[in-house]
């Protein structure tokens, strides 16, 4: 991991965001690129495509260079290479080609926590990144004045096709040097005998070489519900799971539960295309 995308309205939830990425890319050596997207109409767009200097445009291009100044001061950013970009786009197309075009491997993203998903910073357009983005999502909800996860939940059905998103998982573990706790929660509706949820573990895990885990099988009467009240119950700092594109949570987690978890979870959660 050498990249690290923090998409930023200047907001507290983004600058949430941005302490997290400073303390992952001092411990692991690497640069942050700092992005705020000018959500301009499309004919304004299309008029400083064509050079053209409307005087609404460029003022909030000042604004925005003046609070990356603002934010260049921040002690927790001091020996950190940040690259500061300003593109006018509609948010969720220009996160994503910024992440191809500077090759990202990480994004932090701040959220406003219980409010809404669709209510953070960006709006909806976080929903379509966690949901689509080819590289690993990582969402902020609250300060952290020291980043430090020892116990780090994987929430699946553990079916084959989880195993590519799963090896990103793993590296995620190993670089925050914490154990990972293999999740499968038991609902009413979809219910496994405890051999038969423990056997499909195994035979998942099986010639992995990675050994810092745990299996756990938790019942509860949904799936998100299952996921929170176990990460209280292990005091767990972050939670993971794989996403399916535009399928949202893999079949695993149908409906609305990948907009909900993220929503409800006041803990650190981080997301792996599948």
């Amino acid at each position: 991991m050498k990249k690290i995308l923090v998409p930023t309205d200047f907001s507290a939830q983004a600058d949430y965001a941005l302490h997290v990425a400073a303390q992952l890319a001092k411990k692991h050596d690497c640069e942050i690129y700092l992005l705020h997207m000018l959500e301009l109409p499309v004919n304004e767009v299309d008029a400083l495509s064509s050079h053209s200097e409307l005087p609404e445009a460029m003022f909030y291009m000042k604004l925005a260079r003046k609070r990356f100044d603002n934010l260049a001061d921040k002690p927790f950013l001091k020996n950190i290479k940040v690259h500061e970009i300003v593109k006018f786009h509609q948010a969720f197309d220009g996160i994503i080609d910024t992440c191809k075009e500077f090759k990202i491997d990480l994004i932090v993203m701040g959220s406003h926590g219980v409010s809404g998903f669709r209510e953070m910073f960006i709006g909806s357009n976080t929903e379509k990144v966690v949901r689509t983005s080819e590289i690993p999502v990582l969402v902020i909800k609250n300060y952290h004045k020291t980043f430090k996860v020892k116990n780090f939940i994987y929430a699946s059905d553990f079916s084959d096709e989880n195993k590519i998103p799963f090896k990103k998982a793993i590296k995620f573990a190993k670089l925050l040097n914490a154990t990972l706790h293999l999740l499968m929660v038991n609902t009413p509706s979809k219910f496994l005998t405890t051999d038969e949820a423990d056997s499909r573990i195994q035979a998942f895990m099986k010639g992995s070489r990675f050994k810092n885990y745990t299996m756990n099988i938790y019942n509860d009467y949904t799936i998100e519900k299952g996921v929170l009240n176990f990460a209280h119950h292990i005091d767990s700092g972050l939670i993971g799971m794989s996403t399916h594109g535009r399928k949202g949570i893999a079949h695993f987690f149908n409906g609305s539960i990948s907009e909900d978890l993220v929503n409800h979870a006041k803990r650190p959660v981080i997301t792996f295309k599948i």
